[in-house]
């Protein structure tokens, strides 16, 4: 890998991750069309994580921190409920990483161009059904919460999309917009950081060779920048009820990949 296609891989993984497309569908796409060996991109592809999970803190620093300090008041408010919650939906992925996390990296090889076709069609089907869902007012609910959460253990496949996926299944719940919106990307947060710590000191990619620190350092960058840019322009379509474009495009893409595949 050198820096030119660290820059784009780094663009795809921040605009991605937040634009309802499938990230890690993309970057298996980018990974197969530059030939560029899974095994030792891995280190390459926590640290776009890492940009990404950087930039949705720097959007909703202050929702965090609100959060925060709600739940040192030590008593049951709304943001003790909103982090409760969000542990809630932590549970189906967090399973997933305990019992299956060997398989799903199996999935990871940039060889699978037909599977991430399949699930990328499966995600323009889900964007698309939100289409037809309306009057978005209920409170976001603890079953709500594990159901999001099931759909965020979904996204582990490359081409479903977690953000499409659980901004979907809220939506279709008749959740209200702007919960949804908050909890999607706000849910995400502890199980990307706990699982590239967790990574980091059973220093699985301290042994990894063949991307250099520029590589590393221009990727952490382009998906920083372009996930700020991606995120806050996900949070406007949201709310204006346009993810159905976003269908067409997974369709598209889907498609491509399928036959190319």
């Amino acid at each position: 890998m050198d820096w030119l296609e660290a820059l784009i891989l780094g663009l795809v993984q921040g605009l991605t991750e937040f634009l309802p497309v499938s990230s890690s569908g993309h970057l298996e796409l980018g990974k197969a069309l530059f030939e560029i060996n899974s095994e030792k991109s891995l280190l390459f592809t926590i640290v776009v994580h890492g940009a990404t999970v950087l930039s949705t803190i720097v959007v909703f620093w202050k929702d965090l921190v609100q959060l925060l300090a709600g739940l040192f008041r030590f008593r049951w408010n709304d943001e003790t409920a909103f982090i409760f919650k969000i542990f809630v939906s932590m549970i189906p992925v967090g399973i997933l990483g305990l019992f299956f996390k060997d398989k799903i990296e199996l999935l990871f090889t940039g060889n699978n161009v037909v599977f991430v076709g399949l699930m990328l069609i499966i995600t323009s089907l889900l964007l698309a059904l939100t289409y037809f869902s309306k009057f978005q007012d209920r409170k976001l609910t603890f079953l709500d919460s594990f159901v999001i959460g099931i759909a965020q253990a979904c996204a582990v496949l490359p081409g479903i999309s977690r953000s499409g996926a659980t901004i979907s299944t809220g939506l279709l719940l008749k959740n209200k917009r702007d919960i949804v919106i908050r909890f999607s990307f706000l849910m995400v947060l502890i199980p990307i950081i706990g699982e590239n710590l967790l990574d980091i000191v059973k220093g699985e990619y301290a042994a990894e060779g063949g991307i250099g620190s520029t590589e590393l350092i221009t990727g952490f960058i382009a998906a920083f920048v372009s996930g700020l840019i991606a995120c806050k322009w996900m949070i406007n379509i949201v709310r204006k009820g346009r993810l159905v474009y976003f269908s067409v495009y997974c369709l598209i893409i889907g498609i491509i990949a399928i036959i190319l595949g």
